[in-house]
């Protein structure tokens, strides 16, 4: 059963707790990139084996295997994935940022110029679930920010072959190559290449701990999103809210993972019981209930305060991954929001609108990272790099203040670079 902590009455250390993996993987993930890195092909095709598809043969997903996929989809759902695309498209249009020049100083001009990544690798989860609304969120910036390609991994089911719906979003989404394969392994073979999979500049998405450790050693070599912890909701709901509704939202990220967090904040003693109550009855009902009773006992918690400003307060701290505000007038306490990956406002927004199909990112920061990063956007797949042009006689200008500033730093050949074209003058 969820815990009901009343907050001031309990040590914060109990409020501000969080769920982390027990299990130590780096050592184990090391081994493998070594070996990815060493055997390439051979390697990541016994390991998909030996983890996922004992009978696999080749890595790469055919283009006919991607049509024979597309046609198992049900119409229904195609049309579903076609209008959520539109609009995650919708969305993230608006993040383009353009280059600039400043040229307002007689002989210099200054800039930013914004370019593409050229390849970009999308790890897209698979095992207990399916998820193609990754494959979207995922692909569809890259594809508005102008990367050259973009190459998909996922690990196959036992018969060797990708979930259909996961292979319908990548042909909508417009992925260049997908290739079978998960875990640390795939991640191995984005950073470093094999002879058939490319190396990559940039590796998305979400996954396990093995992923997310993989993702972290690789690091430096390529680049990386962020290193995703376990799925994290927050509910500040007051005394109007239906328990139910609350109830659904939090079970909505308890039953992705035994380590996920379900946390309510109200100011209401009635409806943090009655909320208490919903999960009892709502856990039993679900497919996933053995996952979601663990994260609920576990990670859940629901806090009672004296006003919800002393709510935003402590949300601010927790920095969720999702936060729901489930009050009269949301936009009143927006502001007041400083860490939050993404943010719900009102009671008709649940936290699954933005997994699947409202258009903001589902990519979020998580375990706190909120207070410093950013939801996936077109910004994480492109570089700005800065140029400076200065005519002679501008340069001139600011000659001497120049080899000042790196006399003051003990630097005297930077002054001297400069010092020097003004001799050539005399």
């Amino acid at each position: 059963m969820i815990k009901i902590l009343r907050y001031g009455q309990v040590p914060n250390s109990e409020i501000f707790a969080r769920v982390t993996p027990a299990v130590d993987v780096e050592a184990a993930v090391s081994a493998i990139l070594t070996d990815v890195r060493a055997r390439g092909d051979q390697a990541v095709l016994e390991y998909t084996r030996k983890f996922d598809a004992p009978q696999l043969e080749a890595l790469p997903v055919s283009p006919e295997e991607i049509e024979e996929a597309f046609a198992q989809v049900e119409p229904e759902f195609l049309a579903i994935l076609e209008e959520a695309a539109a609009n995650i498209r919708a969305f993230h249009a608006k993040q383009v940022r353009t280059s600039f020049v400043i040229a307002d100083k007689p002989g210099i001009v200054l800039g930013q110029k914004i370019t593409p990544i050229e390849k970009v690798g999308v790890y897209v989860p698979g095992g207990t679930a399916a998820y193609p609304s990754t494959v979207l969120m995922d692909t569809i910036p890259a594809k508005i920010a102008g990367c050259g390609q973009i190459v998909m991994t996922t690990p196959p089911g036992k018969d060797g072959k990708i979930n259909p719906a996961i292979l319908a979003a990548a042909k909508i989404a417009g992925v260049d190559q997908i290739f079978k394969v998960g875990g640390a392994q795939a991640i191995g073979a984005l950073a470093y290449g094999t002879q058939t999979i490319p190396k990559v500049d940039k590796i998305v998405g979400p996954g396990n701990a093995f992923v997310a450790e993989a993702k972290k050693q690789v690091f430096g070599l390529v680049s990386i999103d962020m290193i995703a912890g376990p799925s994290e909701i927050l509910v500040i709901a007051d005394s109007k809210s239906n328990p139910a509704h609350v109830a659904a939202d939090m079970l909505s990220q308890a039953e992705h993972d035994k380590l996920a967090s379900a946390v309510l904040i109200t100011d209401s003693e009635a409806l943090a019981q009655a909320v208490s109550d919903e999960l009892e009855k709502q856990l039993p009902l679900l497919p996933r209930r053995e996952i979601a009773r663990a994260s609920i006992d576990n990670g859940g918690k629901i806090i009672v305060t004296d006003n919800l400003m002393a709510g935003i307060e402590i949300a601010n701290e927790i920095a969720p991954e999702h936060l729901e505000l489930m009050v009269d007038d949301p936009f009143a306490y927006l502001d007041a929001v400083k860490n939050a990956g993404s943010i719900f406002l009102g009671r008709s927004c649940p936290e699954a609108l933005g997994d699947y199909f409202a258009g903001p990112n589902h990519t979020l920061p998580t375990s706190g990272t909120a207070r410093f990063s950013s939801p996936l956007s077109v910004d994480d797949f492109v570089k700005k790099s800065q140029f400076t042009y200065y005519t002679p006689e501008a340069l001139s200008k600011a000659a001497e203040k120049i080899n000042r500033f790196a006399g003051k730093e003990g630097l005297q050949a930077h002054g001297r670079s400069v010092m020097i074209r003004q001799e050539d003058k005399i």
